[in-house]
């Protein structure tokens, strides 16, 4: 039989990602506890050699955490950052001056050669390097001047779940810590990821939905522009659905048109100023009579088509993307058993990715 349908083990299809989804409470709080007083120590010791400003490297799901941590970092800290082109170094060998920046690679495992090749010529080009990944022991680590262990502990299923979400607290208290903040905001998340998860009947319902789609489209704007691209990787690694992830405002600009009465589209509504940016173009989609589905504050969940009403009151906007990506963890895992698939196993993917 198949490996993609579980029967050749006997076990039940997505048996480990549903595993390890469930874990994510456990693993916030641990960071809480635990990972909080030895980033906070990394922090400081970044702070005071005063970087100029930031670069983020990474690849996949850590992608989408380190475009998190940009929006941190230039809304909160004011530092310019980019997103770095890794062949730049590794398939051109163009020699950077980095002295004074700071160059933070995100990784779950530490592992891919490119992600360790560019660290080891960043710092060789007077970077200040900080490797943030669940493997302290990794050859990222030994490379970077100062790491950050997320402490999700062994993820086994290819689909990356509770280490997206570490990435996403360790990068939020790190920045914290360079603003000399203690991450109290990020107190509350624990137990209500918890209550998210525990409304798993709510998202198989909305699974049905997209049991049979060819496509889908999914959107949001600031903090939760990373969960839109986090979600679309989710979804088209697991349910093999093309995906497209856009902000809101370049959704404006052309893809639009592609958007009918029949286009599954899934908005991401932070409850703070990125939602407020989003509603325009909710109003768009609702004008053509997109398929929506909110995630994200229940006033407009209750406008759309369905949706997700997220625990949002009370809750900081820069911490409300560990929560959004939960239901939609879910909702891959769903759509992908309702189609017949094993979301543990991918075809064609490994748990560490090799690139050059």
């Amino acid at each position: 039989m198949s490996a993609t349908t579980g029967t050749d083990t006997g076990e039940q299809p997505g048996r480990i990602m549903s595993g390890e989804m469930a874990e994510q409470p456990e693993v916030l709080r641990r960071i809480l506890d635990q990972g909080a007083p030895a980033i906070r120590r990394t922090a400081e010791q970044i702070a005071a050699r005063n970087p100029r400003f930031v670069l983020l490297t990474a690849r996949g799901t850590s992608d989408n955490a380190a475009l998190y941590a940009k929006y941190l970092l230039e809304i909160g800290l004011g530092k310019p950052c980019g997103l770095t082109s890794m062949s730049t170094t590794t398939a051109y060998g163009a020699k950077q001056d980095l002295a004074d920046v700071l160059v933070i690679t995100v990784s779950q495992s530490g592992g891919s050669p490119d992600l360790v090749a560019s660290t080891r010529a960043a710092r060789a080009a007077g970077a200040i390097t900080l490797a943030v990944t669940n493997n302290p022991d990794s050859p990222l680590a030994a490379v970077s001047e100062h790491h950050i262990d997320v402490l999700a502990g062994p993820e086994k299923a290819l689909p990356a779940t509770k280490t997206y979400t570490a990435e996403l607290l360790a990068l939020y208290l790190f920045v914290e810590g360079l603003r000399s903040r203690d991450g109290a905001a990020a107190q509350v998340l624990p137990d209500l990821a918890r209550g998210v998860l525990d409304r798993r009947t709510e998202v198989r319902q909305l699974a049905g939905r997209y049991r049979f789609a060819e496509r889908m489209v999914i959107t949001s704007r600031g903090y939760g522009y990373p969960t839109a691209k986090e979600a679309a990787l989710k979804l088209m690694e697991t349910s093999y659905i093309p995906a497209l992830a856009y902000s809101g405002a370049d959704l404006l600009h052309g893809p639009l048109a592609m958007v009918d009465n029949v286009s599954p589209v899934i908005a991401i509504v932070p409850d703070g100023r990125g939602g407020d940016a989003l509603r325009p173009v909710l109003e768009r989609l609702r004008g053509r009579g997109a398929d929506l589905v909110v995630i994200g504050t229940g006033a407009e969940v209750e406008k759309a088509s369905a949706g997700f009403a997220l625990p949002t009151v009370g809750v900081a906007e820069e911490v409300q993307p560990i929560l959004q990506i939960l239901p939609l963890q879910l909702l891959a895992y769903e759509v992908t058993i309702a189609r017949g698939q094993d979301p543990d196993a991918p075809r064609a993917l490994a748990k560490v990715t090799e690139t050059h």
